[in-house]
């Protein structure tokens, strides 16, 4: 008696160690330890459920595993080893998870194949996958067997084969959470790519600490003070309340929009999002040389902006 209580204790031990997730549903490939007080003989060789989904074990035989949860196939196991154990006591662990995967491919940090373990979102998957990197675009594509059924956002349709669902999504809806029906759950098998950039950038130049291009990454727009972080952040002869936008229009002309930095960062003012290609432009007091970045007609409208402030000798 004294045995079987430290038995069971045991077994509870093992199950906590390596508890799935709430609902995990077994598959093909998983690997599971079997471990039984009387009846099974198993040691510590772990089973493996093979592709058809069965397992074979001594005295019971072959099993349906696939489909069942782990308290589903240790009531099975339980049931079906009282045919020769009075009280069988049968505990169920997994302890590899392999039947549930999911690619994830493009402009994440660590892009392959990753376990579900259970029920996860979007936006957990991409956090799996290290998350988009800075490099990323604006559109997250998501391929499912039809066999899971749709994808369940607007804009979803088989591809050509009739054998997928595709879909499109914008990842500015992921990342901020607006838009919840956006975040959808994720299905084994599914197809996650994250697209590149595309050279969706803001410029940064004048008196800043690193003047250059900045990635929008996902994002379809980024407030100024972000972007002035990017650069990292005012020089020391920095006329912050003198700054402008340039922002090109038809491909040939540019519109001008006043910026007083000095008045954001007092919270006096409403910071403004710049969308790809503006040029932000703060100018300096100093007789100093900038790198102006941009070319063409704009380069002469932002290089007179960069010294509209300085102080002539």
């Amino acid at each position: 008696m004294i045995f079987r209580y430290l038995f069971s204790l045991a077994l509870l031990s093992v199950a906590s160690a390596q508890q799935p997730p709430s609902g995990y549903v077994l598959g093909p490939d998983d690997q599971i330890a079997i471990r039984a007080l009387e009846g099974l003989d198993l040691g510590d060789k772990p089973v493996l459920i093979g592709t058809n989904g069965n397992i074979t074990l001594p005295l019971i035989g072959r099993v349906k595993a696939a489909g069942l949860t782990v308290e589903q196939l240790e009531t099975e196991l339980t049931s079906r080893l009282k045919t020769y154990v009075q009280e069988p006591q049968i505990s169920v662990t997994v302890t590899e998870f392999r039947s549930q995967p999911v690619s994830v491919f493009g402009a994440v940090t660590t892009p392959g194949v990753v376990q579900l373990r259970g029920r996860k979102t979007l936006y957990e998957v991409l956090s799996m996958a290290g998350g988009p990197r800075e490099t990323a675009g604006s559109t997250v594509s998501i391929v499912r067997l039809q066999e899971n059924g749709p994808i369940p956002l607007p804009g979803a349709a088989p591809d050509p084969t009739g054998r997928f669902s595709t879909a499109d999504i914008d990842m500015q809806q992921i990342l901020d959470g607006k838009n919840p029906a956006a975040n959808i759950e994720i299905m084994p098998h599914d197809v996650i790519s994250v697209s590149q950039g595309n050279g969706r950038t803001v410029y940064v130049v004048g008196d800043v600490q690193r003047a250059g291009s900045f990635n929008l990454g996902g994002q379809r727009t980024i407030s100024v003070l972000s972007a002035l972080s990017m650069a990292g952040g005012l020089g020391h002869t920095a006329k912050p309340e003198q700054a402008k936008v340039f922002r090109p229009v038809d491909g040939q002309n540019h519109q001008e929009i006043a910026v007083n930095i000095k008045q954001i960062l007092a919270g006096k003012s409403e910071d403004i999002a710049l969308r790809p290609d503006d040029v932000l432009v703060v100018p300096t007091s100093s007789r100093r040389v900038f790198t102006v970045l941009v070319s063409g007609t704009l380069a002469g409208a932002v290089s007179a902006a960069i010294y509209a402030g300085a102080v002539v000798h």
